[in-house]
């Protein structure tokens, strides 16, 4: 099946496809990926409620879940170099493992790459607050308008304007792990010590299952790793550094986010401070309170930057669903349109836009469906990954993983368990949207197959 519909993409006698500038290298899009996973944001905005409910087993649970995403590097990567498209996961699944359940991996990146930008905008309110008082649901729909216009520029500018702020949130990072390892109130055995403050002043014990139920949150830590593959078709080169940005980002977020999660848990005074999760308020009382305003601040734009990143990831997944004719026509015609400066303006103004509305929306489960997104999506990509060897895409040009089917079959066993220790909300409001998208599947895409969701690969990727 895949094989014919691999042959109707490239062979069908129509216009071709869209493509967009290659235009950037392995260092522009490193910075662009890291920025996309926004390691301090990440830090300072998600790590905290690990905290709440991990204790001293947060960095065990991260360490757990970097691991696991080593081994979904590994998919993306072979996947990214078979298949470089600006569509992502989507195009890599349709084209492996078929329409329908390329769809389905579409929605729930649409999900992740549409809730993610304003849960962390809505964070910038809190570490401006050394300097100005706002309230969050406001700020971070600025934080979005903002990064919806950077969004509009050249891919090279924005990956010089989001290198600058990465070296500036890595500072800080580099700067909280100093303090927490220099102020150290317990040794390294706390990192596996499984201990959350309970109430009253007790101390409880963390089990293995709510670690477990934890690694969807994990996962969500270092996932914007994948950014690379949405970034293949502006990649010089794709076949190479698609895997080359894929890995090194994440190495270098795992790092970046781990050692001063350790420091952190080795540095607080006791556990109802660590559980507290008040990170800026731990820098602060490590050094003084100028110190806690730079790191505040750094934090601050590490946010905008990440707006800006996901703006961008997000508008081409939306583009590329339009040239793929995801949609009916005229929304396809607009979504699919350029910008002077070579990038999907409407589509960017699409994502942009209604992120800043979901800033004013309740945050508790946009994280669960994110979590539940995230973990099914990879469950998804690891699929695709077991079939990438069969027919012709066996003899294609590719970065090829190591322990290949080992690596995606462990990897679909270990998600498919992770799913099972979710929340029953948030599962059932993700299985409701599936549901829905397979509906609009049923009824509108599959009907009309011979001209709809036809996943396309740029020309020059194909060659």
């Amino acid at each position: 099946m895949t094989d014919t519909l691999q042959k109707s993409v490239v062979d069908t006698p129509s216009a071709p496809a869209p493509g967009l500038k290659r235009s950037i290298g392995v260092v522009g899009g490193t910075l662009l990926t890291l920025s996309c996973v926004t390691p301090a944001s990440t830090l300072f905005v998600v790590v905290p409620d690990l905290f709440g409910s991990l204790g001293t087993a947060t960095a065990l649970t991260i360490a757990i879940g970097s691991l696991l995403c080593i081994a979904v590097a590994f998919c993306y990567s072979e996947l990214g170099t078979l298949i470089p498209s600006a569509g992502g996961e989507y195009a890599m699944v349709s084209t492996m493992a078929g329409r329908l359940t390329g769809w389905l991996v579409f929605v729930l990146s649409l999900l992740v790459v549409m809730i993610v930008p304003p849960v962390i905008a809505m964070g910038t309110a809190d570490y401006l607050a050394p300097l100005v008082h706002l309230d969050p649901s406001m700020t971070g729909a600025g934080v979005m308008l903002l990064a919806t216009l950077a969004g509009l520029l050249d891919l090279r500018a924005n990956a010089w304007i989001t290198g600058i702020f990465l070296v500036l949130e890595v500072v800080a990072a580099g700067v909280v792990a100093l303090l927490g390892f220099s102020h150290s109130h317990r040794g390294t055995g706390s990192l596996v010590s499984m201990q959350v403050a309970g109430a009253h002043g007790h101390t409880d014990t963390v089990t293995a299952m709510l670690v477990v139920s934890g690694l969807a949150i994990a996962l969500f830590v270092t996932q914007g790793f994948s950014t690379a593959v949405y970034l293949s078709e502006e990649l010089e080169n794709p076949r190479r550094n698609v895997a080359r940005t894929v890995l090194a980002t994440l190495a270098i977020s795992t790092v970046v986010i781990l050692v001063p999660v350790a420091a952190i848990t080795m540095g607080a005074s006791d556990l109802d401070e660590l559980t507290g999760g008040d990170i800026s308020s731990m820098v602060t009382a490590w050094s003084n309170s100028a110190v806690g305003t730079f790191v505040s601040l750094c934090v601050a734009l590490a946010i905008i930057n990440a707006g800006i990143v996901m703006v961008i990831q997000n508008s081409r997944v939306l583009f590329a669903s339009a040239r793929d004719k995801a949609w009916p026509g005229p929304v396809n015609t607009v979504f699919s349109k350029l910008g002077r400066f070579g990038s999907p303006w409407v589509a960017t103004l699409a994502v942009g836009v209604p992120g800043a509305v979901l800033c004013f929306v309740n945050l508790d489960t946009l994280y669960g469906v994110t979590g539940v997104s995230v973990t099914g999506m990879y469950l998804l990509v690891a699929v695709a990954a077991l079939l990438a060897r069969r027919g012709s895409h066996k003899h294609t040009p590719a970065w090829r993983m190591p322990l290949w089917p080992a690596v995606p079959v462990l990897l679909i066993a270990v998600l498919a368990y992770i799913l099972t220790q979710q929340e029953t909300t948030y599962l059932l409001w993700t299985g409701g949207i599936t549901a829905a998208a397979t509906l609009y599947w049923a009824l509108y895409l599959r009907p009309r197959r011979e001209t709809h969701w036809l996943v396309s690969i740029p020309e020059d990727a194909q060659a």
